[in-house]
Formats: C-alpha cells, structure tokens, sequence
C-alpha cells in the first residue's frame, strides 16, 4: 500500500469536517458518508438510527469483521434564549467551555437558516471586566453572541431561533506542508476518511478478502450509544477505528497508530489486540499499545448491547482531543498499513 491512500483519507476528512454534525444533527453527514462509499463501489444502507453500513466485501459471512467508526462530533444546543438577545448553550457530547471560548460558531435553526456568532465568556471584554482572568469557563458563564442586531428576547425568536437549535462549532480544518492534520473533530471524522482510503486501496486493487468485511459509521458516539445496534449476522469480531490519544503517559505520537489494551469501560480482547500488534509488526507500521485513562467507544457500545463479539481499538494518534486536535498523515498511513496486516491483503 502506497502513502497516495494517506493522502487521499486525509483529504476526504477535511470534506466530511465541513460538514456540522453534532450528534443529534447528523443525517447530511450520513448521505455524505453513504455517497463516498458508493462511489468507491460499495453498497451502503442507513440505519433506523441514521448511521450508515457498509458492505466492503468478503468471502466467509459467519467470520465477518465490523470496523465501526463515527461521524458525529462534539457541540452544543441552544438551552435558552436570554433577555438580552444572547443564547445560553448546553453541550453536547464532551465539549469544553475552557477550550471553546472565542470560537464562531453556527446555529441551525428548524426553518433552514444558517445564523452566526460566537461563543464569549459572559461581560467578554478585558477593559471592562475586572474577574476576566479569574471567572471559571463553563456554558454557564459563557454565551453566543449572535452576527445580528438583536438585543431581545423576542427579536432572536424572530430569527427563527428557538430552544433546542444545534450549535456548530468551526472547525477550522487545515493540512500542512509538512504533513499535519488540524481540526476540531479529527474525532472521528478523520477515521471516517481512513475507512474510505482503506476501501478505495481494496477496490483500486482488485481486492476481495478472505472474510466478509462490513464498516460502520455511528452518529451517536458522543452521547454513548452509536455502536449499541445493528451488528449484521456472522459478525465475529469489531474494532472501532477511532483517534489514537496522544499525551503524558502514554506512547503513542501523532505519527503513529494507536492500540488500546484498555480504556474506562476495560480491557479490549487480548487476542484481538495481539492479533492487531501482529498486523502492525508485519506491514512495519509505527505504533504504540497504550491504556486510556477518560475514553470510551463504539464497540464498547456494541458488547453492552448484548452482541456476542470480541472487540479490539486502534486509531491514528490525535493530540489535543475534544479540543483543536492534530494529527500527521503519518498516522493515518500507519492506520491503514495495520488494517491491511490484520487482513492479510
């Protein structure tokens, strides 16, 4: 496998990035998702709950592999719209007034409107607040302000803006010279983009593996339920190809791909996770095994809805997760290498 299917992930990310879906408010993400893989050639199917399946092919149906990643991402909704025209936000998923503050951000409205602001820490100005520097960031002391003349309750609600409106944080998505990967919301949409590269490598080379293989993009990974359903039959194991965490203790660097042996919800299967060393050990690609002390995943989801599998984790590495994360094409490069070992095609 050459880097070209590196590059060609990274780029489909950046696509899917451009996308605001927050969980909940996910479904032009999905037909983005459903489309990229049908025009690789696959055919792909929505979900009652809106993710997307995908038959990338195979042989042997009762040892079929899931490799789940997710397409939803962090953000917020509108909690209250206050007296003075500003809206109070409830999060969504994970994300962090600390690191949020000054972000533009979109808010959807149910009638079509796109309308914009920012997120400011309540009396924003420096020159004016004198507890600026010492008020604890939180979405009760912070607000959206809005790019429109309103300074009322009731001239936002003439905006269309109403209790329970999305807020889209920007992403501000970039690739660099030397090969970084920065954005909001790597988490997981640059996986969504691995999953397409590694497609695209089996359809450019003719590939049809030795066992059935099906992807699944969730749109519920941040709330904690995305992988709890619609496991096709004969699915034997599942790894979801989410971020690798980057950051003291651990190993892994954003160059690398990430194993996890355990996270908060407990240990992966200790044969799939041999199996997946084996992988990277045979195609040479960087890694590191580590142990997530905050993290949880799809395919947790998916054993505690009942479904008999073994399960295992691997991710590209992404620093400064469900912030503005970063990552190398590297990473997703030895992602996909690990992928390809542990199939042996």
């Amino acid at each position: 496998m050459n880097k070209s299917y590196a590059r060609y992930a990274a780029e489909k990310a950046i696509e899917l990035i451009g996308i605001d879906s927050p969980s909940g408010y996910t479904k032009k993400a999905a037909e983005w998702v459903a489309h990229a893989f049908k025009a690789l050639g696959f055919h792909s199917a929505f979900t009652a709950k809106g993710g997307v399946i995908i038959d990338m092919g195979g042989k042997d149906e009762n040892d079929a592999l899931f490799l789940e990643a997710h397409a939803d991402t962090l953000g917020a909704m509108v909690s209250q719209v206050k007296a003075n025209g500003r809206l109070k936000v409830a999060n969504i998923g994970g994300m962090k007034a600390e690191n949020s503050e000054a972000e533009n951000v979109r808010v959807y409205t149910r009638d079509g409107k796109v309308i914009e602001g920012t997120l400011q820490l309540i009396n924003a100005s420096v020159h004016v607040n004198d507890n600026y520097a010492d008020t604890k960031r939180s979405f009760n002391t912070t607000e959206v302000v809005l790019d429109e003349d309103v300074n009322t309750e009731k001239e936002v609600r003439a905006l269309g803006i109403e209790v329970g409106d999305p807020v889209c944080f920007d992403p501000r998505p970039r690739i660099t010279e030397s090969g970084y990967i920065k954005s909001r919301f790597l988490d997981d949409k640059l996986s969504v983009g691995i999953l397409l590269g590694f497609g695209k490598y089996m359809k450019d080379n003719n590939i049809t593996p030795e066992r059935k293989i099906y992807a699944h993009v969730t749109v519920y990974e941040e709330v904690g339920h995305g992988g709890s359903a619609s496991v096709p039959a004969g699915v034997t194991e599942a790894i979801s190809v989410d971020m690798g965490c980057v950051g003291e203790g651990l190993t892994c660097t954003e160059r690398m791909v990430s194993i996890c042996a355990k996270d908060s919800g407990g240990p992966y299967d200790y044969e799939i996770t041999g199996k997946l060393i084996a992988a990277a050990k045979k195609e040479n690609a960087e890694y590191a095994v580590d142990v997530y002390p905050h993290y949880g995943s799809d395919v947790e989801a998916t054993l505690r809805a009942g479904y008999d599998i073994r399960h295992g984790l691997i991710g590209a590495g992404v620093y400064a997760s469900h912030g503005y994360e970063r990552s190398h094409i590297d990473g997703v490069y030895n992602t996909l290498k690990i992928l390809k070992g542990y199939l042996n095609i």
